[in-house]
């Protein structure tokens, strides 16, 4: 099997996961919202990106608030045509425009913005990073513009049930940095870092000694 036939039937598995954890904590948003480290924001903001929720995934509109009045510039993704995200500036409030895939999107005279802290929906994360989102490449490829030219900090907005053993990854999947879930957080960076630091250097793969 492929790991692009591995991603699919991850994806059927994950949605029904995600919608039972939606609907065993409806208050999830909000508990999420008050564990959130503001260290990170001090850390990789201020330019903060968010989304609009839609079917199950986790809310980040509680966090979003609690952001913006921490004094973050907040942000959503809208989509061109050619399926390319920009980030347009957005306080929690103001008018948005219903657009492709019935998505709720800033209109398009919002200013663009680089953010720097950006909080991703998805499928399921690994303790690596990994991500699973649903096979467009939209996040992907955004993340990937947005460290080409700077810094990008990427947070998952999950419930806890949507972090697995293994998400499939290939070379041009965007690693996260963090994950914040109802019940805390994970330093997905820090996991990397150390698997990183205990691999054999290339050419030394025998034993010491």
């Amino acid at each position: 099997m492929t790991i692009e036939a591995d991603k699919t039937q991850l994806r059927h598995r994950m949605r029904t996961i995600r919608a039972e954890a939606a609907a065993r904590d409806p208050d999830a948003a909000e508990r999420l919202a008050g564990l959130f480290p503001m260290k990170l924001l001090e850390r990789y903001g201020p330019v903060v990106s968010g989304y609009i929720a839609i079917h199950e995934e986790l809310d980040p509109a509680p966090l979003m608030d609690r952001l913006a009045r921490a004094g973050a510039e907040t942000c959503l993704p809208r989509m061109d045509e050619a399926g390319e995200i920009s980030w347009r500036l957005w306080s929690p409030g103001e008018p948005l425009e219903r657009r492709g895939f019935g998505l709720l999107e800033p209109p398009a005279d919002a200013p663009e913005v680089a953010p720097t802290l950006v909080l991703t929906p998805l499928l399921a994360f690994d303790i690596m990073g990994n991500r699973l989102g649903y096979g467009r490449g939209h996040y992907d490829r955004a993340l990937a513009k947005l460290r080409a030219s700077g810094r990008a900090f990427a947070c998952a907005v999950a419930y806890a049930a949507q972090q697995i053993d293994r998400v499939p990854a290939e070379a041009h999947d965007q690693p996260l940095d963090w994950a914040i879930t109802p019940i805390g957080s994970v330093p997905l960076f820090m996991t990397r870092n150390r698997a990183a630091f205990a691999a054999p250097a290339p050419g030394n793969d025998s034993p010491a000694g």
